[in-house]
């Protein structure tokens, strides 16, 4: 049993500030050690250090639209109780009773005035409040109902119908975490005063891989479009991936949050313009809710990717809901759930506005359907490639060399990638691709809460 456990935790023999310290010297070269993949230690701590401590989303005010409704969500690998009280204020709740420890929650949705424990019959009010057990008067007669409610989030917050919640009593707000991420969230979220809502719950699958993996891939990597999708290209359901590259723009703000653009205008023409949206669904945009320069940037050359540190990420793009018929845009939002050391669950949701009509939101999601999803045709490609960190993590010969991985690309000496100096909008613009700044921004700032919170 010992010798089982040493194994299951590869590189448990280094210790964690060693770890930590290796990998400021190697990011300072643009090298990333894989002794952060797959590693409990590393895990552990990003558990405590990470998600304990950001503002992490967990759903949309329209999966709980009414008074009592609740949803069963995730920060890191704990689980909460997202709920809509009778004052129609939303709490996240841990998902375990004071008592001893039984999960109250055990479905994803619901509508519920109170929680009853299954193992003693503790109840909790739907704002954690506690309210009684059975047979009170004899077994708590001086138990005092302030002291043993749920653990409540100390913050909760909403941003564009989008729900974030922080655990840590002294975070920032969530408008300061989000910093210039936010703008670039209204030239996504904000181009009608209805707003976009989910069309169903999200989808949920594993991955073999690492949630690290998945944010800093939807932060800013274009340059696997044209190998790990070259299959795409193969059937010919869409062409050019070998020059996205040249088209593009990273956008990355500090915190950890990035975007990747696309010069939409160059690559399509005229008809680029805003996603590549058609006329019947641009109309209904106001552009003038936004700022005149996200307006530009939202015309010509809008995010079609980002994520928002840690593990929220976007995808807005295109494609045929179904042979022969003309394409659809699509919207995802999708977070990287960690499960485990190299371990996690993709969730995804499929977003509409919320002015369109039956047909024109069923073509979006099975565009995205089609897309992205468990059996998408790029979402296959992706999640078995991103299978190898944790692999090679996990191998006693890469441990054993000390490997990194190589995320130099638009470094000095490396690429005609350059700094914009004159962008004017939040955080840096590095143009054309192809690059990695925003990978190495992720992961220096992945380092920075690692080692400034856990001191």
């Amino acid at each position: 049993m010992v010798m089982h456990a040493a194994q299951s935790r590869p590189g448990i023999s280094e210790r964690l500030d060693d770890i930590l310290a290796r990998t400021r010297g190697e990011l300072d070269r643009g090298l990333v050690p894989v002794n952060i993949f797959a590693n409990a230690d590393i895990f552990d701590a990003e558990m405590e250090r990470i998600f304990a401590k950001s503002w992490v989303f967990l759903g949309f005010e329209s999966e709980i639209p009414d008074k009592g409704d609740f949803m069963q969500r995730r920060i890191g690998r704990d689980s909460v109780i997202v709920t809509r009280d009778a004052k129609n204020e939303i709490h996240v709740l841990a998902n375990f009773c004071r008592h001893r420890g039984t999960k109250l929650c055990q479905t994803d949705v619901g509508n519920q005035s109170h929680f009853r424990c299954p193992y003693h019959g503790w109840v909790f009010k739907n704002n954690g409040d506690w309210i009684g057990a059975p047979d009170k008067s004899k077994a708590y007669k001086g138990l005092d109902p302030k002291d043993w409610g749920l653990l409540k989030a100390p913050h909760v917050e909403s941003f564009l119908g989008m729900i974030f919640a922080s655990l840590d009593p002294d975070a920032p707000t969530l408008m300061d975490y989000l910093g210039g991420a936010a703008w670039f969230m209204r030239g996504l979220m904000d181009l009608h005063p209805g707003g976009m809502s989910p069309m169903g719950p999200p989808d949920r699958y594993k991955v073999r891989g690492d949630w690290k993996t998945g944010s800093e891939n939807f932060g800013g990597d274009g340059y696997h479009v044209g190998v790990a999708h070259g299959s795409v290209q193969t059937i010919q359901l869409a062409q050019g991936f070998d020059v996205l590259n040249n088209y593009s723009t990273h956008y990355v703000i500090p915190g950890g949050h990035s975007f990747l653009g696309h010069d939409f205008d160059s690559m399509f023409g005229p008809d680029g313009h805003v996603w590549y949206y058609p006329p019947d669904i641009q109309q209904h945009f106001d552009l003038d809710r936004i700022d005149p320069l996200l307006q530009d940037v939202v015309k010509k050359n809008p995010p079609i990717v980002g994520t928002i540190f840690p593990n929220l990420s976007f995808l807005r793009f295109f494609g045929p809901p179904s042979p022969g018929k003309p394409p659809a845009v699509y919207t995802s939002w999708r977070q990287w759930q960690p499960s485990g050391p190299g371990e996690m669950e993709l969730w995804s949701w499929q977003l509409k506005w919320n002015f369109m009509d039956e047909q024109q939101a069923a073509d979006s999601y099975a565009a995205g359907q089609f897309g992205f999803s468990s059996a998408g045709i790029f979402e296959q490609d992706d999640t078995v490639v991103w299978e190898g960190a944790p692999e090679a993590a996990r191998s006693v010969w890469a441990r054993k060399e000390n490997i990194s991985f190589n995320m130099q690309m638009g470094m000095d000496g490396m690429g005609q990638q350059t700094l914009d100096e004159s962008w004017e909008g939040p955080g840096e613009a590095w143009r054309p691709g192809p690059g990695e700044p925003s990978q190495r921004a992720f992961y220096q700032h992945w380092l920075s809460q690692m080692v400034e919170t856990g001191k």
